[in-house]
């Protein structure tokens, strides 16, 4: 499953950086972009698995999760399959797919359901070291990747190709959920450009993978800060527009992430609602989006409701 953006610790690195005091910057923003960017990341490990029966039962339970329509019975029972994963990784601890799969399933997860900073934290550091260890045992050149400088990350990316987005996108989004969680470590929020060339190299191989997830990174990291202080709106605005192309519109979190990133930052009211009530019209049975859109139409009621003291 929708979050770099880009997530609550980016909120907090643009109140830093910009030196910005604004309390419409909340733990709602935070859920937002989080259920847009990270919620396709839970689902996609669920169908991380390489043979037989094991990747058919996965499959279906992707389908399952992304079909229905109570989030709150998803947070109850997915953790049992989280274990699942890691119990299988005790007598398989080198397989990619798993580490991938338990990458995904724990940053999203924390990240979506969990609201005690502590535990977030935990399942961050979980889901960072699955990241970590899965692109490390991918192949062996990429250990110690998280430590590079950007410059070298950036050109050893260009090694990787198509066939390599699945394990790339599982590091990415584990860092950007543990970038979030420990939001407090300015040292933590110096890597967001790193999620930046990450994402950036995602899209450059396959823009397409996870209906276009890379791009609504990118669109959040784009839309941080106002463009008078750095910001990129209008290229953030391409990136959300691409998303919006790329799940032929069914993913209604597109449309929340992109008024709360863009909309809000430039003040544009018109757009905002106009978004906000495409979402709150469409039908939230969508193949593959049903969970997430239901979790997109209760965001889109809130920031509604919240417009008339943002503008």
């Amino acid at each position: 499953m929708l979050k770099i953006h880009l997530l609550h610790l980016l909120d907090r690195a643009k109140i830093h950086k910009a030196k910005i005091n604004s309390a419409k910057i909340n733990s709602s923003k935070s859920r937002i972009l989080l259920l847009g960017l990270l919620l396709v990341s839970l689902l996609s490990g669920c169908s991380s698995f390489v043979s037989g029966a094991t990747k058919s039962l996965a499959n279906q339970l992707q389908a399952t999760i992304s079909e229905h329509d109570d989030p709150e019975l998803v947070k109850d029972a997915v953790p049992a399959y989280m274990l699942m994963v890691e119990s299988l990784l005790r007598s398989d601890p080198d397989n990619v797919d798993l580490l991938s799969a338990a990458a995904n399933l724990y940053s999203a997860y924390g990240s979506v359901f969990v609201s005690d900073l502590g535990r977030q934290q935990r399942l961050s550091d979980r889901a960072f070291g699955y990241g970590k260890q899965a692109m490390c045992q991918f192949d062996d050149d990429f250990c110690g990747v998280e430590s590079w400088h950007i410059s070298e990350l950036e050109a050893r990316l260009q090694d990787l190709d198509e066939d390599d987005v699945s394990v790339l996108f599982a590091f990415g989004a584990s860092w950007a959920g543990w970038i979030k969680s420990h939001s407090s470590d300015f040292n933590a929020i110096a890597d967001v450009p790193k999620i930046e060339v990450v994402m950036k190299r995602i899209v450059d191989l396959d823009e397409t993978f996870q209906h276009g997830s890379a791009h609504m990174y990118l669109g959040v990291l784009a839309t941080l800060i106002p463009p008078t202080l750095g910001g990129k709106p209008e290229v953030g605005r391409e990136h959300f527009e691409k998303a919006m192309k790329l799940s032929n519109g069914e993913n209604l979190m597109v449309q929340v992430t992109y008024a709360q990133q863009y909309a809000r930052l430039l003040f544009d009211r018109e757009l905002h609602d106009e978004l906000l009530q495409q979402v709150m019209k469409a039908d939230a049975k969508a193949d593959g989006f049903t969970l997430t859109n239901w979790l997109a139409k209760e965001q889109a009621k809130s920031l509604l409701q919240s417009a008339d003291d943002y503008f």
